[in-house]
């Protein structure tokens, strides 16, 4: 894009900075959180998003700022009443959005009444406004909002001076007053969060029960046990442990505003099952333990792809869960963490692919694995079935919460575990350690009919 004046830079990128990062923060917890911004020249950086209720309170500490201008602008002077900390209401932020892209089409029509370059979020009617560098003493200031309006709000740093850079120490704490009394016990969990700590409990116990399950069918039918069964068992106990730290983890967010340590547990947790989920598909896809008890070289290789991936993404998962959108390269981390998990399940669609094809190649020569394709074709179920599990949980489930009201985000979270349910469901029942699995079984019967048409065939020729 051409930029053709500095109101026209600033709407259009205001404009879509505010879509992007609405967007990908939508169903964060608001922690207490200090972040120390550094010679930042993004005229809007976002710190938060909460879901209130009628008074609730936002309180921001600043207990440092500064400015500087840019090396290499034009400007001579700074104004630190164009640099600020406003709330947006969600109702109110489609006006704001207009306007910036109204002052975008028209950049010689400033109504800002200030001196700003452009459209200025700052000085909007639309906005709540907390607090101005400019009311900032050396000291700091601490500012407390009270909202009387339910909906849920954006905490956002507003620069309205191209070239100017902005140094800000503030704390954010955001919460919900139980019973409407304005002493009353904190709730730091947003209005749409607010069930996560019952849900998150609930199943983990589910996966608990389904753990002992598993363990009581391994070794009912420890004759027919192989490998892979011990590895999907430790599949659902790290999914278990990771669903009981989610709990613990928002279930302390909800009363203190710290996690006290459980988003470490919930991290390590999560990357262990996230790097078995995707070994367990692979190792399935390839028949590994059930058809063959060896890997080819190709196998390895999605392996030896597929695990460095899984150890890379919940790297990126930890850096932007605990960075927040404030951090310059918060997008970015994002983008590369949505690359990372499409090559993942890209990768793991090619070991099921082979297997089927491999066995449709031998059917044409071999009547016993002609017979043993056609047990093998319900791979092509497994294969549709992860298909629309990762599909689901990586993009309808994005493209719902987007739609979705604030009070209601603990939704998406619902149909995520219901739909990851459904798929540890439907594997861990069809791959199960019993005699005669009609998944992996050919029977004596069936290879007597398999051979005497092989039989019949030769006689024909």
């Amino acid at each position: 894009m051409h930029v053709r004046s500095p109101a026209m830079s600033m709407g259009t990128s205001l404009a879509a900075a505010v879509v992007s990062l609405l967007l990908l923060v939508r169903a964060s917890n608001a922690e207490i959180r200090t972040t120390i911004i550094v010679s930042d020249s993004r005229p809007l950086i976002l710190f938060e998003q909460f879901g209130f209720e009628r008074g609730g309170k936002a309180t921001l500490s600043i207990r440092r700022s500064a400015w500087n201008i840019r090396p290499g602008s034009k400007r001579t002077s700074v104004d630190p009443s164009l640099m600020g900390f406003v709330l947006i209401s969600g109702n109110q932020f489609p006006r704001i959005n207009n306007e910036s892209a109204y002052a975008a089409a028209d950049p010689g029509d400033n109504d800002n009444g200030s001196d700003a370059d452009g459209y200025c979020v700052l000085t909007s009617e639309h906005a709540l406004p907390v607090v101005r560098l400019s009311d900032v003493p050396p000291g700091g200031v601490t500012t407390t909002v009270t909202i009387d309006d339910p909906d849920e709000y954006a905490v956002l740093f507003s620069n309205c001076q191209d070239g100017v850079e902005a140094t800000v120490d503030v704390r954010t704490e955001m919460y919900n007053v139980r019973g409407g009394v304005s002493d009353g016990p904190r709730d730091y969990l947003p209005v749409g969060l607010r069930p996560l700590p019952t849900i998150y409990t609930a199943v983990s116990a589910v996966y608990f029960a389904f753990l002992a399950a598993w363990a009581c069918a391994c070794v009912r039918h420890r004759a027919t046990a192989e490998r892979i069964h011990a590895v999907m068992g430790a599949l659902l106990l790290f999914k278990a442990l990771k669903m009981a730290c989610a709990a613990e983890d928002s279930w302390y967010v909800q009363r203190t505003g710290t996690p006290h340590g459980w988003d470490v547990a919930f991290y390590v947790f999560g990357f262990l099952k996230g790097v078995l989920l995707f070994t367990v598909i692979v190792l399935i896809g390839t028949g590994w333990s059930f058809l063959k008890p060896y890997l080819q070289e190709r196998e390895k290789n999605v392996l030896m792809i597929v695990i460095p991936l899984q150890v890379i993404e919940n790297l990126l998962l930890v850096v932007i869960g605990e960075t927040g959108p404030t951090g310059q390269d918060w997008i970015v981390w994002n983008q590369v963490f949505l690359l990372v998990d499409v090559i993942c399940c890209c990768a793991v669609f090619f070991p099921i692919i082979w297997s089927i094809r491999s066995m449709r190649e031998a059917s044409k020569t071999d009547g016993k694995a002609a017979l043993n394709l056609q047990k093998l074709t319900l791979f092509k179920r497994f294969y549709l079935v992860v298909v629309g599990y990762l599909y689901f949980t990586r993009i309808i489930a994005s493209a719902f919460l987007a739609l979705l009201s604030y009070k209601y985000q603990w939704g998406v979270n619902v149909a995520i575990e219901a739909a990851s349910f459904a798929f540890y469901l439907f594997v861990f029942y069809n791959f199960k350690p019993v005699g005669k699995n009609p998944y992996l079984y050919i029977g004596d019967t069936e290879e007597d009919e398999a051979a005497e048409r092989e039989m019949d065939d030769d006689g024909g020729f």
